[in-house]
């Protein structure tokens, strides 16, 4: 097995996964020095007034300079005609007053009768002259009685006095026993005329009714709690009112002076402009913050190879800049622009440059901001968070371009389907308006794939990010290094075929990036296409350059294909990811076959530099390359020795993958143990259907004339080296030349 053949080799091959503790200070400071710009943008892009918005700014009072029209169909509750409805019902609520107080009345009878003793009193005094009297009778408190009134009362016979006595006391207890309020008073002083008897005197009822009326006093008084709960009561009766306006409706018309509801429809809209305030800088720097701690501290714990990757590291934040100025810009002031936004193309780009599982975590993040931006639209909210899952989870990887096609139908499926749902709940229906909503939702589709494409596109050309897109392109055959290799070198053309399908089963198997690995193994060896001749795979019967010349001259021939290729890479504009193919490959590898060669002619390994027939390098730095280097190994090492039986072919791969592991080439990668083994099973599965044994048909001449059944022979072997082998060096001789 596997693991017995590898006895004595470490678990994992380049150590651990990487750690957050392991982050550099340097970079750690970069990054939070980047986000921290990225806050402050984000804070100002949220509360700042974008001056192409379509908004205006004005305020009550002011005198409208243009129209402003609708731009959307809206039913909304109008709390300023709520409110003026509720106040009209509040004021039609009459005051309370409290019960008529019966003791009021007594008192006011009490206070008659006292009144009536000291005139009847005055009367009756023999000794006082009429001046007298009249002025004791003006002496009276709050009694105002004219003069003539005096007279009257003073020169009245005592039974005429009598009968006035006895008439005040009958008409005040009955107007005593009516209803009395402070504002109805002088209502009842005036009707006390008309309740005197009519046998009196018109003199003797002017008495009765003017003393009468100074006794009248109010016997019911204003409840202001109860009037207060009457009042509440009937505002609280009073349902929302609710106001409706149609799309391009005129809201203000140029001249107009600009009112309250004016201002209220303006907000509703969106289309009102606000200065921002300390208040709103301080909240919306609130919400940024701890947005920004969720995605720093996700990456802390789950990405922190992220936090090294200058270019992914200010990918993000950037990304996340551009869609959330786009969205403020967007959604909140028409009626379709935010229903036609491309929500779901910031996932799809994260998930395509960077990986789905940082697409996921800041989408949801995103989607918070789109709440934040439209005052917490569930709908618009749903909107974004259901087309972004649908469509990322469906295109995947993004390496076949229908996979762009089926999520942009999933996008537009899930739009209509949350159009919909919230549509219906509504329980209002504009035709026009849902088949304008239905055209933006399927428009959305459209709009976030191209920009995802174009967005790929330009990440590619301008960070130099390499993408699934950017990865096919230069996996057609007609890619110029491509065809150059082709046609300069088809042997290395074939052996590049066989190796990317080695690397591209491997990494399928251990999880890692199929595309990449094999555009990888495509380019790796594409330096030789400058001398081809000098490699075996190259040459034909009866050519060897290495003959003449020295070990040490043609070891530098054959390293020379490693600086050949990046400088073709770097011409032909390959990404660095595909350049690193080339440079790591070989790793630090010895070109053993020239090597003992030199070691020969010098006649010890003391007079011989090692370091002159080793690669530069680096070692592989990442699984797709190592993933090549194992297959460059293994099929250049099975093509070279002609396995004859399937356990000579599991040999020859297991002793090529444990000789990198020996030399240390494997030890700047993460693979593990795990992940040798299921590369190495790969291997021969592939290796074994393309050196499979085969029959050896007879030959026609022979057939025809023998006229039976020919004797199957094996063909004899074909010898792939034009340079005789070193024993116990196959692979580093199949290697070198």
């Amino acid at each position: 097995m596997m693991s017995d053949s590898f006895s004595g080799t470490p678990a994992r091959l380049s150590g651990r996964r990487m750690r957050s503790q392991d982050i550099p200070w340097g970079a750690r400071v970069r990054v939070l020095m980047l986000w921290l710009i990225t806050v402050s943008l984000s804070v100002v892009t949220l509360v700042a007034p974008l001056p192409f918005s379509g908004q205006v700014m004005l305020q009550v009072g002011d005198v409208a300079t243009a129209d402003v029209t609708s731009p959307r169909q809206i039913t909304y509750v109008s709390q300023i005609l709520t409110e003026q409805r509720r106040a009209l019902a509040a004021n039609a609520v009459q005051d309370v007053y409290d019960s008529r107080q019966v003791r009021i009345g007594r008192q006011q009878l009490t206070l008659a009768n006292r009144i009536l003793d000291f005139i009847g009193t005055v009367r009756s005094d023999s000794y006082a002259d009429m001046p007298a009297k009249t002025t004791c009778l003006r002496a009276i408190a709050g009694l105002d009685l004219s003069p003539e009134i005096i007279t009257r009362t003073l020169t009245l016979s005592t039974p005429a006095w009598d009968r006035v006595a006895t008439e005040i006391q009958s008409v005040l207890e009955r107007s005593m026993r009516e209803e009395i309020r402070e504002n109805t008073l002088a209502d009842e002083r005036r009707k006390t005329p008309a309740r005197v008897r009519l046998d009196l005197a018109d003199e003797d009822a002017a008495i009765v009714s003017t003393v009468v009326q100074v006794l009248l006093a109010p016997n019911s008084f204003y409840n202001a709690e109860r009037t207060e709960q009457q009042r509440q009561q009937a505002r609280d009766q009073v349902e929302p009112v609710t106001a409706t306006l149609e799309r391009n409706e005129t809201i203000i018309r140029a001249g107009d002076i600009i009112t309250p509801l004016d201002i209220e429809a303006l907000e509703v809209l969106g289309l009102q402009q606000t200065g921002w305030s300390w208040e709103d800088v301080r909240s919306a720097s609130g919400f940024v913050l701890l947005m920004a701690f969720l995605v720093l501290y996700y990456l802390w714990r789950q990405e922190p190879e992220l936090w090294l990757w200058r270019t992914e590291s200010v990918l993000l934040p950037l990304l996340l800049l551009i869609f959330l100025f786009a969205a403020k810009a967007a959604i909140p002031t028409y009626a379709l622009l935010p229903y036609l936004f491309p929500y779901a193309a910031l996932t799809l780009l994260l998930s395509l440059l960077l990986n789905l599982r940082v697409a996921l975590v800041v989408t949801g993040l995103f989607v918070l901001a789109v709440g934040w931006l439209t005052g917490g639209s569930l709908e618009l909210m749903t909107y974004a968070a259901a087309a972004s899952l649908v469509g990322v989870l469906k295109l995947r990887r993004g390496d076949r371009l229908a996979n762009f096609a089926w999520a942009s139908a999933l996008v537009i499926g899930v739009n209509l389907l949350v159009v919909a749902a919230f549509r219906l709940a509504g329980g209002s229906w504009d035709l026009r308006g849902v088949a304008e909503l239905v055209s933006a939702a399927s428009m959305n589709g459209l709009i976030t794939i191209t920009v995802t494409l174009v967005g790929v596109y330009l990440v590619g050309a301008i960070f130099g990010v390499i993408t699934p897109l950017h990865l096919m392109e230069l996996s057609r055959p007609t890619h110029p290094l491509l065809r150059q290799l082709l046609l300069k070198a088809p042997g290395t053309y074939h052996h590049t075929l066989i190796v990317s399908n080695m690397a591209e089963r491997a990494a399928e198997v251990i999880g890692a990036d199929v595309m990449l690995a094999r555009v990888g193994a495509y380019y790796h060896d594409v330096g030789k296409t400058i001398r081809p001749y000098f490699f075996t795979e190259n040459q034909t019967e009866g050519m060897n350059p290495h003959a003449r010349l020295n070990p040490y001259t043609s070891a530098q021939v054959i390293m020379a294909h490693v600086k050949d290729g990046m400088d073709l890479a770097r011409k032909y504009r390959l990404p660095q990811p595909v350049i690193d193919f080339i440079a790591e490959h070989q790793g630090t590898m010895l070109v053993s076959y020239f090597y003992h060669q030199a070691v020969q002619q010098a006649g010890s390994a003391d007079e011989v530099d090692p370091a002159q027939f080793r690669y530069p390098g680096p070692k592989p730095q990442s699984r797709e390359t190592a993933i090549t280097m194992l297959a460059d190994a293994a099929e250049a090492t099975v093509r070279s020795r002609f396995p004859e039986s399937v356990e000579e072919l599991e040999k020859i791969v297991t002793e090529s993958l444990k000789n990198r592991m020996l030399s240390g080439e494997l030890d700047e990668c993460p693979l593990t143990l795990a992940d040798v083994q299921a590369i190495r099973q790969v291997f021969v599965d592939v290796l074994r259907g393309l050196h499979h044994p085969r029959i050896a048909y007879p030959d026609e001449a022979v057939s025809q004339k023998g006229g039976g059944a020919a004797q199957a022979a094996p063909p004899p072997k074909e010898e792939t080296s034009r340079v005789p082998e070193f024993p116990n060096n196959a692979a580093g001789v199949s290697q070198a030349v």
